[in-house]
């Protein structure tokens, strides 16, 4: 190994492409080619003499020399982050959260205000996305993501398991018996739906109509008007049920195989906005009836 240091570029693309164990993924968020990310990475594995990646036909794996040197590099970088931080006092407050759009409108939107009076000096920035990302957006610091499995490759917990059920207007007539002659409206591309809903609940129902929409919202303001029924759960539909704006009809709650999670980036505790985002989201999913 030669007693110079490799090239910052060379160390910000290795920590990438061992992030996301893709050279791929690793282009995309340097927004580089997967060429350019593969050749810095062979410069790397020159200046140090070894290999830090295993090239297996459709993955990579860390060797042990990537393995070791992979902390390292993360550590040097949140180093040069503080250290940077302090000389141009930047503000260690600013936090870059990740979610999808349903979540931000029905469940952080309306209590950004309580967080603000908590965290006055913490500035968020709120980043949406319609479908669950593949991985965390490059400068995210916190990720609220809806899966059925998150990634692996950052800091992951578990915040919050649902049930579904149908809502409506308040007074939007409906019964069981005649549910599936009404319109009905639910959130495509997920795995519980209103016929897995009806066959949990006992109903032989045959297919009815359904309208499917790419996000909660559209449903959920299509039944608030009065335009039928759709599938929601406490996350997304809770506060509009306090308000009035909601109703569940019927008791009966199937459970969901997605769930809520919270990612952590590797810089997110070295941020004293994202650690204290990260508590409080804890803390108020937690508390959703």
């Amino acid at each position: 190994m030669q007693n110079s240091l490799p090239p910052l570029g060379w160390l910000r693309t290795f920590e990438a492409a061992a992030r996301h164990l893709s050279f791929t993924g690793a282009a995309r968020d340097l927004n580089m080619t997967q060429s350019a990310v593969s050749q810095q990475i062979k410069s790397l594995e020159g200046h140090l003499g070894q290999p830090l990646f295993l090239r297996r036909p459709k993955a990579l794996e860390l060797t042990e020399a990537g393995i070791t040197y992979l902390p390292v590099v993360r550590e040097a970088f949140r180093t040069l982050m503080r250290g940077t931080r302090a000389v141009t006092g930047a503000q260690p407050n600013a936090v870059q959260v990740q979610c999808n759009i349903s979540f931000a409108v029905n469940w952080l939107a309306p209590r950004l205000p309580a967080f603000r009076a908590e965290h006055p000096h913490v500035q968020l920035n709120v980043f949406t996305e319609l479908w669950e990302p593949r991985e965390m957006a490059e400068g995210a610091a916190v990720e609220i993501r809806f899966s059925l499995r998150p990634s692996d490759t950052v800091r992951t917990e578990i915040l919050r398991t649902e049930h579904y059920y149908p809502v409506c207007a308040p007074d939007y007539p409906v019964c069981l018996e005649n549910l599936q002659e009404q319109p009905l409206f639910d959130c495509s591309n997920l795995l519980p739906n209103w016929p897995s809903w009806a066959e949990d609940q006992g109903l032989n129902w045959e297919n009815p109509p359904i309208t499917y929409a790419t996000t909660y919202l559209v449903c959920l303001s299509a039944v608030m008007a009065g335009g039928g029924l759709c599938l929601a759960h406490d996350t997304i539909a809770s506060h509009l049920i306090k308000r009035g704006q909601l109703v569940a009809p019927f008791k009966h709650r199937a459970r969901m195989p997605e769930s809520y999670y919270l990612l952590l980036s590797p810089q997110a505790e070295d941020t004293p906005g994202a650690v204290a985002f990260a508590n409080w989201v804890r803390r108020e999913i937690g508390s959703v009836a």
